[in-house]
C-alpha cells in the first residue's frame, strides 16, 4: 500500500512540475504599420479572463502556457491572434482595419455605423484626396459620390466651386449645401445668391465669387460625409434642403508622436486650348467680310477693311506678315503650385492632439492670377476624469490672391482673344500697345492690382460630461471669423483710366457664433434593443459689416493707399445681422441589429424670415430591415449583406440674404440733405422653401463584400420657392421677395465596389457610381406665368432655368443667308417649321437644359508590394451651355474680333454647303443669340491619377524614419468630348447669377496638372 501511495505522490508532484514548466511570462511590444508602438492594446488569452493592456510604449507581459492563444485587439485594427510557442518573447504589428474604419459614419451630433445607418450618406475619407494637390480641396471629390456634382466655375485659382447635392433645388436661393466643419456650420459672407442691400454688390471686388472653403487645408481632413437624403439632412433642418457636407478634422491616434512631412510641387497648363485666325487667315476673311458688307460696294469694303488692318499694325507692315500675334498665347500661361504640409499627433489614454500647417502657393494658367495661402490647426482632447473630457478645435488660414477682371470685363486676359492678330503685343519700347482693336490688357497688368486677402479664423471649444455609460451631455461653444480685404488700384497708365489714378479699398467681415447644447442616450437592453437618443438646442448669430471708399487724383503709382488719392469719390458702410434659434431630438432604435428606425425632428427660427412666419418645423423618418440577418439568407454563401431602406423628412432653405422679408429704404442727397426712399418692399408671410423628399435604397454584399454597393431612388418636391416677383415700376420698386412655385428633382443612383484582387503582395479594388436627376418645375406665381431672364426661362413642365432662344437652321446653299426656324403656332398647334432670314420673325423655344442629367465616376485603387496606383474618371451628360463669346469669335467675321478657325469653313458661292454663313462685315448674318451658339457639354474626363513608391521598410532602418513615399500625380490630364462651345464643358461665366447658369463667356478652362510628391514619416 505504501509503494502505490507513493506512486501516486510521485505522478502528482511531476504533473504540477509539468504545469508549472509549461506557465511562462510571455512579453512584447506591439506596434502600429508605421513602426510607432501602440498603447492600450488589448492582450487576451483566448478563452480565458486572463488579459492586460500595453504600456504607453507598446509594452506587455502576460502570464500564459505554451500552445494557447493571445488575442490582440484595438480599435480601428485588425484583431491578430498568435499561439504561444517556445519563445517568451512575441512582438506584433496591427494593421488599420479599412472595414471598421469605413462603418463610422458622422451623422451630426453624433456617429452611427454604416451597417445600422438608415439614410443616404456618402462617405469620403482622407485617402480619397490626399493625391490631388490643388488649392480647392474640393476638386479631389469629383466622381466619388453618386448624385453629388461638383464643377469649379472657371480656372482661375481662386475659383467658386458649385456643389449640387441631388440637383438644384431652388430658384433665386442658394443651391450650394450647408458645410459643417467639425460641428461648427459655415457661412459664405459673400455668395453670390445672397441678396443684401443694393449697393453692398458694388463693394466687394471685381463681382466674381471666391471660394468659400478656400481656406481649408485638405492636410487636416479625416473625413467627409455628404448627407444626401432628408433623413440625414434633418437634424439640420431650416438649412439642409441642399444637402449637407460634413468635414471632419483630424484627431491624433494613441502612440508616440507621428510627424508627417508632404512635399509637392506641380506645373499646369489650360486643359484646352482653341484654334484662332492667324494673320493671313484673319486678313483673307475679313477682306472678303468687307467686299460682302451691304454698307459698301466691294472696292469701298476692302478699303475701309485695309484701314483697319493699317490702324491694328501701326507702324509695322501686315502685307508682308511682319506681325503674327498669338493673343491666346499671351492671356495664358504656364502655372504651378507648390505645396508643403506637416503634421505631429498623437494620443495617451487621456490626452489626443493633432497640430498641423500648410502652405500653397500657386500661379494660375491666367496672367496676372495667383494666390499664396497658409493655414495651421491645433485639435486637443483631454479626459479629465473617468466623466469629464473637454477640448478644442482651432484653426488659422490666410490666402492672398492676385485677382484679374472677371469674365464679362474687357480688362481680362482672355477677352484679349478678340484682338487682331495683326497688332503688336507691346511696342518696340515696352510698352503695350495701345492700337488695338479693344483695351490692351497689358496696361492693366502693368499698372494696376486687385489684391485680396482672406483671413479666416474658426474655433469650438466643447465638453462632455458621461452621467453615465450610456447618458451624457455636450456643451460646444464655436466662433467662425472671416476677413477679406480688397485692394483696387488703377494707375495712371492702367487700361480706360482717365484720371491719375483710381483706388478703392474694402474691408469685409463676418462673425458666425454657434452654441450647441445636447443630450445623448445610447443603451443596448437585453444584447437586442439598442437605442439612441438625442436631444438638443442651438443658438447662431451672425454679424456682418462692409466698407468701401474710393479716391482719385494720386500725386505718384508709388503710393497707391486711399489715404494719397486727393479726393474720395465713393463710399459704402454696410451692417447686417441674422440669427437662427433652433431645437432638436433624433431618435434611432435597432432590434437585433435587422430591424432599424429612426425619427429626427428640427424647429427652427430664423429672423431672416417674416414677423409672422418666424419658425418651422422639419420631420424626418425612415426605416431599414437588414434582410441579410434572417435566417433564410444567414447562412447564405453568395449573399452576405442585404438591406432595404426607406425614408421621409421635410427640409428648409434659408439662403437668401439677412433682410428679404424687411421693408427696406435707400438714403439720398438732395439740395446738400439727406433723405430716405424706398427700396425694397417687405412681405411679413415670407417663409421657408420647404423640400419634401422620399428615398427608397438598396444596399448589398455578395461574395463576403468581394462585392458591394447600394442603388436609390428619391423624389425631391421643393414648394414656396423663394422668389424675387416682378413689380410694375411705377410702385417704386422692380420686385418683392415672396414663395412661388414648386420644383421636383426625381432620379435614380447606383453605387459598386468590387474587390477584383486581395493577395499577400496585388490588391485591386473599384468604385463606380452613376446617378441620373431629372428637374421640373411644376407650379409659378402669377398663375404660372413664364419667368424670362436673359436666356433662360422658368416654365411649368420644363427644366429649372431651361434655355430659351431662337433655333438656328443652318445657311441657305443658294445666297449664303443665316436661316432660323420660324417655330411659330400654326392653327393645329403644331410648330411651323418654315425658316426664316430675320431672326426677329423667329420665335424662342426651349432649346436646352443647363444642369446635367446623369453624372458618373469611376475610381480604381491598385497596389502591388510597394508601387500603389490610383486614377478616377469622371463623366456628365445631358447639359448644354451657351456660349454668349460666339456672337463675336465665331461670327463669321461680322465685326474686327479675331474668330476662331471653325469660321473659315463659311458660304463663299451659291450651292455651298456649310454650317457658317456667307462674311459679311457689320450684317449680323448669324450672329443673333439663337442655338447657334449653344452645345451639349457632355463628356469625360480622366480627373486625377497618381502613381507612387513606398521605400520598404528594411531600408529605412536606423535613419529614423518609419515611411517614405514618392509619386507623380495628375489632375485634368485628359477630357473626350465633342463640346465646341468654348474652352471647356464645365467653364462658365463667373458673374452669373443663379437664375441664368450654363453660360460661358471667354470663361477660362480648367487647368491640367502633374505633381511630383515626396511623404515623409518619422
Amino acid at each position: 500500500m505504501k509503494k502505490i501511495y507513493s506512486a501516486l505522490w510521485m505522478v502528482f508532484l511531476f504533473g504540477i512540475s509539468m504545469l508549472s514548466a509549461q506557465e511562462k511570462t510571455i512579453t512584447g511590444t506591439v506596434n502600429d504599420e508605421g513602426g510607432l508602438p501602440l498603447p492600450g492594446v488589448n492582450v487576451l488569452v483566448k478563452g480565458t479572463t486572463n488579459g492586460t493592456q500595453t504600456d504607453f510604449d507598446g509594452n506587455y507581459s502576460i502570464s500564459a502556457d505554451e500552445g494557447q492563444i493571445l488575442i490582440f485587439s484595438y480599435l480601428g485594427l485588425k484583431t491578430v491572434e498568435r499561439e504561444i510557442g517556445s519563445s517568451n518573447t512575441m512582438n506584433i504589428v496591427l494593421e488599420e482595419d479599412a472595414s471598421q474604419l469605413d462603418e463610422v459614419i458622422v451623422v451630426g451630433y453624433g456617429t452611427q455605423s454604416k451597417r445600422n445607418l438608415t439614410d443616404n450618406i456618402a462617405k469620403l475619407t482622407a485617402d480619397d484626396i490626399k493625391e490631388v494637390q490643388n488649392p480647392n480641396f474640393q476638386n479631389a471629390l469629383v466622381g466619388k459620390a453618386a448624385g453629388v456634382q461638383i464643377t469649379q466655375t472657371n480656372g482661375k485659382v481662386e475659383g467658386g466651386i458649385n456643389i449640387r447635392v441631388r440637383g438644384a433645388a431652388s430658384i433665386s436661393g442658394d443651391s450650394q449645401p450647408l458645410y459643417v466643419v467639425d460641428g461648427i456650420p459655415l457661412v459664405d459672407p459673400l455668395s453670390d445668391n445672397d441678396v443684401f442691400v443694393p449697393g453692398a454688390a458694388n463693394a466687394t471686388g471685381n463681382g466674381a465669387p471666391t471660394n468659400p472653403l478656400l481656406t481649408l487645408s485638405a492636410n487636416e481632413i479625416e473625413s467627409i460625409d455628404i448627407l444626401k437624403d432628408a433623413s440625414s439632412a434633418a437634424i439640420y433642418g431650416a438649412r439642409g434642403a441642399n444637402g449637407v457636407v460634413i468635414i471632419t478634422t483630424k484627431k491624433g491616434k494613441q502612440g508616440k508622436a507621428n510627424f508627417a512631412l508632404n512635399l509637392a510641387q506641380g506645373f499646369s497648363q489650360p486643359t484646352n486650348k482653341r484654334d484662332y485666325l492667324n494673320a493671313a487667315q484673319y486678313i483673307e476673311l475679313f477682306t472678303e467680310a468687307g467686299r460682302n458688307s451691304a454698307f459698301f460696294d466691294p472696292d469701298e469694303g476692302q478699303a475701309f477693311v485695309e484701314a483697319r488692318f493699317d490702324r491694328y499694325a501701326g507702324d509695322t507692315d501686315w502685307r508682308t506678315g511682319e506681325v503674327d500675334t498669338d493673343w491666346q498665347e499671351e492671356s495664358f500661361q504656364d502655372g504651378y503650385q507648390t505645396d508643403v504640409d506637416f503634421s505631429v499627433s498623437g494620443a495617451d489614454a487621456k490626452t489626443s492632439y493633432f497640430f498641423s500647417g500648410a502652405y500653397n502657393n500657386s500661379a494660375g494658367i491666367v496672367r496676372g492670377n495667383e494666390l499664396e495661402k497658409a493655414s495651421a490647426r491645433i485639435n486637443i482632447d483631454h479626459k479629465l476624469t473617468d466623466k469629464f473630457k473637454a477640448g478644442m478645435n482651432l484653426s488659422f488660414s490666410r490666402a492672398e490672391i492676385d485677382r484679374i477682371s472677371n469674365d464679362n470685363a474687357f480688362s481680362t486676359p482672355l477677352q484679349a482673344i478678340a484682338q487682331s492678330p495683326l497688332a503688336l503685343t507691346r511696342l518696340p519700347d515696352g510698352t503695350p500697345n495701345a492700337s488695338t482693336q479693344y483695351g490692351n490688357f497689358l496696361f492693366d497688368l502693368d499698372n494696376s492690382f486687385f489684391k485680396t486677402i482672406i483671413r479666416r479664423l474658426t474655433g469650438k471649444a466643447y465638453g462632455e460630461y458621461k452621467f453615465t455609460d450610456y447618458l451624457k451631455i455636450n456643451s460646444d461653444f464655436a466662433y467662425d471669423f472671416y476677413s477679406q480685404t480688397e485692394d483696387d488700384y488703377d494707375g495712371l497708365n492702367a487700361l480706360f483710366q482717365s484720371t491719375s489714378g483710381q483706388s478703392t479699398a474694402t474691408d469685409i467681415y463676418s462673425e458666425n457664433y454657434i452654441f450647441s447644447n445636447y443630450l445623448t442616450f445610447d443603451k443596448t437592453f437585453n444584447d437586442s434593443h439598442d437605442v439612441n437618443l438625442v436631444l438638443g438646442t442651438e443658438f447662431n448669430k451672425i454679424n456682418r459689416r462692409i466698407g468701401s471708399v474710393t479716391s482719385i487724383l494720386f500725386p505718384s503709382d508709388a503710393i497707391p493707399t486711399v489715404s494719397s488719392g486727393a479726393e474720395v469719390i465713393a463710399g459704402t458702410g454696410i451692417q447686417r445681422k441674422s440669427t437662427f434659434l433652433s431645437y432638436f431630438a433624433r431618435a434611432t432604435y435597432s432590434f437585433d441589429n435587422k430591424y432599424l428606425f429612426k425619427a429626427s425632428v428640427r424647429r427652427d427660427g430664423s429672423s431672416r424670415f417674416g414677423k409672422n412666419q418666424r419658425f418651422g418645423t422639419f420631420p424626418a423618418f425612415s426605416a431599414g430591415w437588414v434582410l441579410s440577418e434572417e435566417n433564410f439568407l444567414k447562412d447564405s454563401q453568395t449573399i452576405s449583406f442585404l438591406k432595404l431602406r426607406a425614408s421621409w423628412g421635410q427640409l428648409g432653405n434659408a439662403e437668401i440674404g439677412d433682410y428679404p422679408s424687411r421693408y427696406l429704404f435707400s438714403s439720398f442727397s438732395y439740395n446738400k440733405q439727406g433723405g430716405l426712399a424706398p427700396l425694397q418692399p417687405g412681405n411679413d408671410e415670407l417663409t421657408w422653401e420647404k423640400s419634401t423628399q422620399t428615398d427608397i435604397g438598396l444596399e448589398f454584399g455578395f461574395f463576403d463584400g468581394i462585392i458591394s454597393g447600394e442603388i436609390d431612388y428619391y423624389n425631391k418636391e421643393t414648394d414656396n420657392l423663394l422668389f424675387a416677383l416682378p413689380l410694375p415700376l411705377s410702385g417704386g420698386a422692380a420686385t418683392v421677395n415672396t414663395n412661388a412655385g414648386t420644383l421636383v428633382n426625381k432620379g435614380v443612383e447606383f453605387v459598386l465596389n468590387t474587390r477584383n484582387a486581395s493577395t499577400e503582395n496585388f490588391t485591386w479594388t473599384t468604385n463606380f457610381n452613376i446617378a441620373n436627376n431629372d428637374n421640373e418645375v411644376t407650379a409659378l406665381a402669377n398663375d404660372n406665368a413664364d419667368v424670362i431672364t436673359g436666356r433662360n426661362i422658368l416654365r411649368v413642365g420644363e427644366n429649372l432655368n431651361a434655355f430659351y432662344m431662337i433655333e438656328y437652321a443652318g445657311v441657305d446653299p443658294a445666297n449664303g443667308d443665316a436661316l432660323y426656324f420660324l417655330n411659330t403656332e400654326n392653327t393645329d398647334g403644331t410648330l411651323n417649321r418654315e425658316t426664316t432670314n430675320n431672326p426677329n420673325d423667329a420665335e424662342r423655344i426651349v432649346a436646352g437644359n443647363p444642369y446635367p442629367e446623369w453624372t458618373a465616376g469611376l475610381t480604381n485603387n491598385i497596389n502591388y508590394k510597394n508601387i500603389d496606383f490610383t486614377f478616377t474618371l469622371q463623366g456628365q451628360w445631358g447639359a448644354s451651355i451657351f456660349n454668349d463669346a460666339g456672337r463675336f469669335e465665331s461670327a463669321n467675321g461680322d465685326f474686327f474680333d479675331n474668330q476662331t478657325t471653325d469660321q473659315l469653313r463659311r458660304w463663299q458661292q451659291p450651292g455651298d454647303i456649310t454650317d457658317v454663313p456667307e462674311a459679311r462685315l457689320f450684317e449680323g448674318n448669324g450672329t443673333a443669340r439663337s442655338t447657334r451658339y449653344l452645345d451639349k457639354a457632355d463628356f469625360i474626363r480622366l480627373r486625377n491619377i497618381s502613381l507612387g513608391y513606398t521605400i520598404p521598410k528594411n531600408a529605412l532602418k536606423g535613419v529614423g524614419l518609419s515611411k517614405v513615399r514618392v509619386y507623380v500625380s495628375g489632375l485634368n490630364l485628359l477630357t473626350f468630348t465633342d463640346f465646341e462651345g468654348g474652352w471647356d464643358p464645365e467653364s462658365t461665366l463667373d458673374v452669373n447669377g443663379p437664375a441664368q447658369p450654363g453660360i460661358a463667356f471667354y470663361s477660362a478652362p480648367p487647368a491640367k496638372t502633374i505633381t511630383l510628391g515626396l511623404n515623409i514619416n518619422f
